[in-house]
């Protein structure tokens, strides 16, 4: 038996028969050698993790615009965030860990520069619109590896796709059309729902735009005082209700689930949209249709041809846009806009 054979031998024996197995995978887009050393979905963590759609999170708003602070999260950040909550709720169920580490490392590939804020203006650019998660999904399919895409397993796919809950979609309790097919992919809508609540409160009080005292009294009283509370209460929730069901789906308890949306949707009132908040993203907003309406324009200096040629000007501005870190957008748009000084010797 090869390393991987063996490995996958330990997976029959001691996941949860509910769990995704790597031996058992619907497979990639296309057909490929299996690795010696390593399972599929632990192949595409690696894969996700050495990709540069992943190294630029570094430098993605995740709430704050270019924040100087050193403790503020980005996209990055946010995304070990979720990884480490999901691995945990994992563990504890006896689920896969390496499928729902990929999945929630690979979530937020495809967003935007200036947080939500660019998401909503790229949609408004796009014809038929732009979400990110889709544009997640078409990053490993088609854009990295020079348009080869990173091939993935049909489970870290399906995680990816399904991840988005927006403004007032619950993390639980969706059709089975929309959630996730496997358990693994199930965890990510939770971990991300638990991640980006309790570090953008954590960012909010940081910022001085909240103090503890703000905070809704019943969700504080339900989950805890502290991010780490909260956390903490929230998983042991998740885990609880999920293994109450028998692994039939992720769960939540009513009480917390509506204690966690109470919170998220006083963040977006208090944080997301608020005025002191989203002033600067009003100025990204105009760097973004900026940009977009310069490389139109001069689409050889800067977009895929091949896309052009294969599904339009549109698709190839979108690709490139949606790309860009917060910083080389500025920088573009400085560099397109703003006249340099003229010197005479």
């Amino acid at each position: 038996m090869t390393i991987r054979e063996q490995l996958e031998a330990r997976e029959r024996e001691t996941l949860a028969p509910q769990a995704a197995r790597s031996a058992a995978s619907r497979g990639r887009l296309r057909p490929e050698s299996e690795d010696d050393v390593r399972p599929a979905f632990q192949r595409d963590r690696d894969r996700i993790i050495h990709c540069k759609a992943f190294r630029r999170l570094k430098h993605k708003t995740q709430v704050f615009f270019r924040p100087t602070g050193d403790h503020y999260r980005t996209r990055l950040t946010h995304t070990l965030e979720v990884s480490q909550i999901a691995r945990t709720i994992a563990k504890v169920l006896r689920l896969h860990e390496e499928l729902t580490e990929a999945i929630a490392l690979g979530h937020d590939l495809g967003h935007t520069p200036f947080g939500h804020a660019g998401e909503r203006v790229i949609d408004t650019l796009m014809p038929g619109g732009f979400n990110h998660y889709e544009q997640s999904l078409r990053i490993v399919d088609v854009l990295e590896n020079e348009g080869r895409g990173l091939n993935l397993t049909w489970e870290v796919r399906d995680g990816i796709a399904k991840h988005s809950k927006g403004k007032s979609g619950a993390p639980v309790g969706m059709s089975t059309a929309l959630r996730a097919s496997t358990l693994e992919g199930q965890i990510m809508r939770v971990a991300d729902l638990v991640a980006y609540v309790n570090h953008d409160i954590d960012d909010a009080m940081r910022a001085g735009l909240l103090t503890a005292n703000d905070l809704p009294r019943e969700p504080v009283r339900i989950l805890g005082a502290s991010s780490s509370a909260r956390i903490s209460a929230l998983v042991r929730d998740v885990v609880s209700e999920t293994l109450a069901s028998n692994l039939s789906e992720i769960r939540m308890s009513e009480p917390v689930l509506a204690a966690v949306l109470e919170l998220r949707a006083f963040l977006f009132d208090a944080v997301y949209e608020n005025t002191t908040a989203t002033a600067e993203f009003k100025k990204a907003a105009g760097i973004l249709t900026g940009l977009w309406e310069k490389l139109r324009e001069r689409p050889d200096e800067f977009l895929d041809a091949r896309t052009i040629e294969q599904e339009g000007l549109d698709a190839a501005a979108r690709d490139f846009v949606a790309g860009m870190t917060d910083r080389y957008a500025v920088r573009l748009f400085e560099q397109l806009f703003i006249p340099k000084p003229w010197a005479i010797d």
